[in-house]
């Protein structure tokens, strides 16, 4: 059988770039990494501000309670916020990375790895594509049911280097009741299918009670609505002491383990 190299491809197939031999490499170099982790979920929407983060981290913990080995990767690269809501301040300085394992999920974010997280991190694009890579090739998680991943809002750098290099069970789409909100859901449900990545399903933040947005994304992007999360003070106040919702409020708890149930179920 007629072996080929990268360079003989490139010669045969003049529309292939040279660079896409580095990411097929890179790629495996991840999955290598990651055997252990048996699926991968995304929490996204190109709009910020809808909650995505209390949805993963809520979503995680759900997870974790009902007994599955969860491992939650804060990838908004330049505004972490995950150990914030959860008032983690533990710094990691030794590579290869080994996630903090907090209340029984192992967590990561970039806000570990600088001196002072309340500080602005500026950064180009570049620099935010090479540490989701390094978070993805250079961390040790171990053997986990679930990997929950915290995207970062938009539909660039971060999402897109999520998209290229690791391969995914799934996105979970977040969206509030506003017409905005869920036309921006649907940009980042767009974005998904491109790369042909399975969309789990649409989670309705802030809600009061009927699917207004969630439904709209839905019927749009042709997936299930998982579940509905009232707007609710006890979570604001919650997050901001630092405290996980899910474990602390019999409401958050019911909505949030809804979602799991069905994750579960599936995957």
């Amino acid at each position: 059988m007629q072996s080929y190299k990268p360079e003989d491809v490139v010669k045969e197939k003049r529309d292939v770039h040279p660079s896409i031999f580095g990411v097929i490499r890179e790629k495996r170099e991840i999955e290598d990494k990651m055997l252990k982790v048996k699926h991968r979920i995304g929490i996204y929407s190109a709009k910020g501000g809808v909650g995505k983060t209390t949805t993963a981290i809520n979503i995680a913990y759900a997870l974790s309670s009902m007994g599955f080995k969860v491992g939650l990767l804060d990838a908004d690269i330049d505004c972490p916020n995950v150990t914030l809501f959860l008032g983690i301040n533990e710094r990691i300085k030794e590579y290869p990375l080994k996630p903090i394992e907090y209340k029984g999920v192992k967590v990561l974010s970039s806000a570990m790895l600088v001196e002072d997280p309340s500080k602005p991190i500026i950064w180009r694009g570049p620099m935010i594509a090479k540490m989701v890579s390094d978070f993805l090739k250079e961390t040790e998680w171990g053997e986990l049911d679930y990997l929950i991943i915290d995207l970062p809002p938009g539909t660039s750098d971060a999402p897109l280097s999520i998209m290229q290099l690791l391969s995914l069970t799934g996105f979970i789409i977040v969206t509030t009741p506003q017409h905005i909100a869920a036309v921006n859901a649907i940009r980042s449900g767009t974005m998904i299918k491109k790369f042909n990545i399975a969309l789990l399903g649409v989670v309705e933040n802030m809600s009061d009670g009927e699917p207004k947005g969630a439904r709209e994304v839905a019927e749009e992007l042709g997936c299930d609505i998982l579940g509905v999360i009232k707007k609710s003070d006890k979570i604001s106040m919650l997050s901001d002491q630092g405290k996980i919702p899910v474990l602390e409020d019999e409401e958050a708890k019911e909505w949030f383990m809804n979602i799991a149930k069905k994750i579960a179920e599936e995957h």
